[in-house]
């Protein structure tokens, strides 16, 4: 076999490797997500508790820059602090060092079993939780095969003559190494990935141990500025987070490369084998991270508190963002194809905005601040003004120049902007109605009526999504699946408010206290979701999948 051919099997396994992560970590998101969001809000007070709950949701995620970047979007928020979210980051690094060693075992098995028991569950139903889970365990195996393939793909390399050089130099060179390590990390978006890359090929014989306790500490130099740089343009509050983790993480990589080099400790006391080696060396240095940053974790919150403020880039990101660029070109309202296609693109920024002020919403359900109900309500005006720029726009297109499909487009973007007006206003005039009744009354939701509301918006902030793709897309398949989940939804809506009077019954204060809240609330998610479902329908329509009426023949 060639070494082009070597190389080509080798990118493909590798590409399945990131496919496969990417993929347990959607399902578990899409399956789990909101109700681990709600786990972490609950406990990150506790120092302890936060660490655990990092690391239980970077095993869930299969990801640790997930974990940082949710637990700073949490302290932009004001729903975390700021200490307590580097806390959890530690705890999710070692989570993640712990889904390496999971995955280091002789798993085959699972295989088969997964890929047969995905498929099977998410092609049966149409449930999204059950889809969902299918998906996770269809990328579970397909994580699996994929460390197999990598190992296959490299079994040839044993004969090549210029490996051994490549290697010798990077041994000889453990500078260049780190950085290369760092470097591949960042590529791939995905500590896990890295290290196992290593683990397969040390596990053949590829990599000596000490160049692979190099490459460790490399890996985690690059998994660590992977979340500082996607949120460099966000507000400082959320930004403080990452850079923290920068702080102890890549910083710590980097002292601990210069001790590894001055005093050359000895590795076997990691273990046996070489993969065994890497793998424990990668689950020791974020302990001793952890343990270091406990005492170390208010000088670290300051300091990157000072540098996020030294840079400044969060303020100027942010009157970036409030710049409204328009695509209505009138110049193109000659050619009505040209004309529709920016009407589609600015219809797409109002979905933006929408879909902000829905998922800002809830958390001002939970920590309501006066300047952010103001900021949340003045989104509404940007779409009211986009509104009205796009009914004028589309309006200026002759109508003897439209063909009957351009003529449709047309009227699609028409409702799409009334639907989505509405909604907006549905946001501002009662639901931020309800966080200010909330708020001036100083009430707060039961556990279990926070985890019913929370359950909900996300449902419907998932089909809000599922509308937005498809108005671009037009796709049939997704517009009925959208269809789907509001008889779904509606089902919830009755368990939702069938549980709420059974507290009621029982006589719980804060059930009582905030009955009205709750349902109102409910009632006006159940009516965003219809609005954004009814997008669904010309797609539906076009594809003669849309019946005249849902009312029974007489």
């Amino acid at each position: 076999m060639t070494g082009s051919v070597v190389l080509v099997h080798l990118a493909g396994a590798i590409a399945l490797l990131l496919f496969a992560t990417r993929m347990v970590r959607t399902g578990v998101e899409r399956a789990y997500g909101d109700a681990l969001k709600q786990k972490l809000r609950g406990t990150m007070r506790n120092p302890l508790l936060a660490v655990l709950a990092g690391t239980g949701l970077s095993i869930a995620f299969q990801s640790s820059t997930a974990v940082t970047l949710l637990v700073g979007s949490f302290a932009g928020a004001g729903i975390v602090s700021g200490m307590a979210g580097q806390l959890a980051v530690r705890g999710a690094e070692i989570g993640s060092a712990l889904v390496v060693k999971l995955l280091s075992f002789d798993l085959s098995l699972l295989v088969p079993v997964c890929i047969a028991a995905g498929t099977v569950m998410f092609m049966a139903t149409e449930r999204r939780d059950w889809r969902q889970i299918g998906r996770i365990l269809v990328g579970v195996g397909l994580l699996i095969l994929s460390l197999e393939m990598i190992g296959e793909a490299a079994e040839p390399l044993r004969e090549s003559r210029l490996l051994p050089v490549i290697v010798a130099y990077f041994a000889s060179d453990p500078v260049t190494a780190f950085l290369l390590a760092a470097l591949m990390t960042w590529l791939f978006h995905s500590s896990i990935a890295a290290v196992l890359l290593f683990v397969t090929l040390a596990e053949r014989g590829f990599i000596p141990p000490e160049l692979g306790i190099v490459l460790v500490l490399g890996v985690n130099l690059g998994s660590s500025v992977i979340a500082p740089l996607l949120t460099r343009g966000a507000a400082p509050a959320v930004r403080v987070v990452p850079v923290g983790n920068l702080l102890m993480r890549g910083a710590g990589s980097i002292v601990m490369l210069t001790l590894f080099l001055v005093f050359k400790p000895p590795v076997g006391m990691l273990g046996a084998a070489v993969s065994d080696q890497i793998i424990h060396a990668h689950i020791l240095f974020n302990c001793i991270i952890l343990i270091a940053g406990i005492p170390l974790a208010g000088l670290v919150y300051r300091a990157s508190q000072a540098i996020v403020a030294l840079g400044g880039g969060g303020e100027k990101a942010g009157s970036l963002a409030d710049a409204e660029l328009s695509a209505l070109d009138e110049a193109a309202l000659a050619t009505p194809s040209l004309a529709l296609a920016n009407a589609t693109r600015e219809v797409v920024q109002v979905c933006e905005t929408v879909e902000i002020m829905l998922t800002r919403v809830i958390e001002l359900y939970e920590h309501a601040d006066q300047d952010k109900i103001d900021e949340l309500a003045a989104l509404d005006d940007r779409v009211d003004r986009r509104h009205a720029a796009i009914k004028l726009y589309l309006a200026k297109i002759a109508p003897a120049e439209l063909t009957q499909a351009e003529a449709l487009r047309c009227q699609e973007l028409l409702g799409a902007c009334v639907k989505l007006e509405q909604v907006g206003d549905i946001i501002v005039r009662n639901m931020l109605a309800h966080v200010q009744k909330k708020l001036d009354r100083g009430l707060t939701f039961t556990d279990e009526g926070w985890r019913e509301l929370t359950a909900f918006h996300h449902v419907v902030l998932t089909n809000a999504r599922l509308a937005f793709n498809v108005l671009v897309s037009r796709d049939a398949e997704t517009a009925r699946q959208l269809v789907q989940e509001k008889d779904r939804l509606r089902a919830l809506e009755k368990q939702a408010s069938q549980s709420h009077f059974e507290r009621l019954r029982e006589g719980t204060a804060k059930s009582v206290e905030t009955s009205s809240i709750h349902l109102d609330t409910i009632r006006d998610l159940k009516q965003i979701n219809s609005l954004l479902a009814s997008m669904a329908y010309p797609a539906l329509e076009e594809a003669g999948l849309l019946t005249g009426t849902r009312l029974k023949a007489v």
